[in-house]
């Protein structure tokens, strides 16, 4: 069944019985603005027809700006450091860098010296336990008494045995 307007008038069929259908003007029921629900507006298009249409609603009128307040001291002093405290770390790592090198040999320089240290105090303990084994010589002492006269004098001293 061919799609029939609402609002037609007839006319006398045509060939085979089919009727020609011409659509008429419909009337747009008239609304009163107050009847209008919210969000829509009666509005007029470029080609000059009249037709409701859904709007945005207006937005809010932005806020005046609030005083400026002034940047509390710490939050200062904060920014002023943060850049000095970043050169400076900056720079110790630059100088690490430079002082590796000798920092290293520095260290195996230290390592000789705990050696040679140990060496010194291990040696007499070694050298006491090895000689304890036979039998004990006597302690044999020696003093000497030396005078000079005058800074370049010739020295005279005298060497006992006991």
């Amino acid at each position: 069944m061919p799609y029939e307007p609402t609002r037609t008038s007839t006319t006398p069929p045509a060939r085979y019985g089919n009727p020609v259908y011409h659509p008429t003007a419909i009337q747009q029921p008239q609304m009163w603005p107050a009847e209008l629900p919210p969000g829509v507006e009666m509005v007029t298009l470029p080609g000059g027809y009249r037709t409701l249409a859904y709007t945005h609603p207006a937005a809010p009128a932005p806020a005046p700006p609030a005083a400026v307040q002034p940047i509390p001291a710490w939050a200062k002093t904060t920014a002023l450091l943060a850049p000095t405290l970043g050169g400076g770390i900056a720079a110790a790592g630059f100088g690490i860098s430079y002082a590796a090198p000798g920092l290293i040999a520095m260290t195996e320089a230290l390592w000789a010296a705990i050696a040679l240290i140990a060496a010194g105090t291990l040696a007499p303990l070694l050298l006491r336990t090895t000689r304890g084994t036979g039998r004990a010589a006597p302690v044999q002492q020696v003093t000497q008494h030396i005078s000079a006269s005058g800074m370049f004098g010739r020295a005279t001293g005298t060497l006992n045995n006991r």
